[in-house]
């Protein structure tokens, strides 16, 4: 029986999502929870493969267990042995077999906070990129106009990146300030590995007035990951929400 998965993390002290060896992963500490649940040892496949440090409210996974269970039974069940970690599973769902948590997806939004002060943070550390310097978040919102719709995004594709092409479409991105708190949103059925940090690393130097637009379009244009912005800090980077089709 396969069950959908709904899972927020915070990402801090985390290797990332997937399994490593001699680190702990959120994908190898929820499969834990679910052997001690259960007695079995099941894999579990995730939407997506935050980088370590980055975190989840919307993380989307699937496993297929032996034994039918009631939804509240998993909840519960896995949540009991995760206590312990920054990991809980929000919602449990009987889902076809078809399922796919990563390939079944048709759309994935990643949201980006930043605290803009001079003053360091303190309950908020680690769950938002700090940037003292201040922000124009117009500046900000023109040059993350520059990546929507269909681009070669070699220049933002990490090195270690197992997509197949650097072609990716981005559906749109918002910039948002609310007081001392600036929200970046991103929408794209998937994005390459490290590309939403490193086009925030772009959107970033735009504002603080250190690049212009032209200056982003041609590091987009340029397809060299060496002419990229250095990599915003993970600290600041949410996978929000999954879409799946009905």
């Amino acid at each position: 029986m396969r069950y959908k998965l709904t899972i927020e993390y915070e990402g801090t002290n985390y290797s990332g999502w997937q399994k490593q060896k001699n680190s702990s992963s959120i994908q190898e500490n929820i499969e834990i929870a679910i052997e001690k649940f259960c007695g079995q040892k099941l894999n579990i496949f995730g939407a997506g493969r935050t980088d370590a440090g980055v975190h989840a409210s919307g993380q989307v996974a699937h496993v297929d267990f032996i034994e039918d269970r009631g939804v509240d039974q998993v909840l519960m069940g896995i949540n009991f042995y995760l206590q312990n970690e920054k990991i809980s599973v929000l919602e449990v769902e009987k889902v076809s077999q078809v399922f796919d948590a990563r390939f079944s997806a048709i759309m994935r939004h990643y949201r980006y906070k930043i605290i803009n002060r001079k003053s360091p943070l303190t309950y908020d550390l680690n769950r938002y990129c700090h940037i003292r310097r201040p922000l124009n978040p117009t500046l900000m919102q023109d040059a993350a106009d520059l990546f929507i719709g269909e681009h070669d995004f070699t220049t933002f594709r990490s090195a270690n990146c197992q997509s197949k092409s650097p072609i990716k479409t981005i559906e749109s991105i918002f910039v948002k300030m609310l007081g001392e708190e600036i929200i970046i949103d991103f929408s794209a059925r998937s994005f390459l590995h490290t590309q939403v940090r490193s086009i925030m690393g772009c959107i970033l130097k735009a504002g603080t007035g250190s690049w212009d637009s032209n200056k982003v379009l041609n590091i987009l244009n340029a397809k060299n990951r060496d002419e990229c912005a250095k990599l915003a800090s993970a600290s600041g980077l949410y996978l929000l929400k999954v879409d799946y089709d009905e």
